[in-house]
């Protein structure tokens, strides 16, 4: 479906000619359709990379936020460490069955590998600073509750960098970097 200034462009068009299908190749018309018709696409493009690349944050979310649902006061730091290594080590059963399922010598299914990509890089976050909610404070953890899963519904809440050793920075929506 094109969107909004394709549609504008095309009705622009449509009114004044009559029929669009009658445009010479190079006219000013057609090459208002054909920018339009660009602008539409790298729009598009520009919408599907943001959604990818926030991907792995919404799960994220997702998992605290039916985490948060069986809390009923805020975690102290050793109960956010051990809910992040629950979080890191999701997939641990999968992969355990997955290279069970493997015959000896053979390569790792994509699947595999990609579980346990994931793991690595989880860990390696934690190690610096994993970004999550602060579920310490109990604003944070009200919100997280009632969140409606959309990412700007994100916004309002307070979020932090916790590290392994139980250091906690407070950090910035949406994350960027080591913020």
């Amino acid at each position: 479906m094109p969107s909004r200034s394709l549609q504008k462009v095309h009705k622009q068009i449509s009114k004044k000619r009559g029929v669009v299908d009658s445009l010479h190749e190079n006219s000013r018309d057609a090459q208002r359709l054909r920018r339009a018709g660009a602008r539409d696409d790298r729009l598009s493009r520009h919408g599907a990379m943001s959604l990818k690349a926030r991907q792995p944050y919404m799960e994220r979310m997702q998992y605290f936020h039916n985490a948060a649902q069986t809390i009923v006061e805020p975690l102290s730091d050793t109960q956010l460490i051990e809910m992040v290594l629950k979080y890191i080590n999701r997939d641990g059963e999968e992969i355990a069955q997955l290279k069970q399922e493997r015959r000896k010598g053979r390569p790792p299914t994509r699947r595999e590998e990609a579980l346990s990509l994931r793991t690595e890089t989880e860990e390696k976050e934690f190690k610096t600073g994993f970004w999550l909610p602060d579920l310490g404070d109990a604003d944070v953890l009200h919100a997280l509750k009632h969140w409606n899963g959309i990412w700007s519904g994100l916004s309002p809440m307070k979020f932090i960098r916790l590290t392994q050793d139980g250091v906690k920075q407070s950090s910035s929506f949406p994350p960027k970097g080591m913020s």
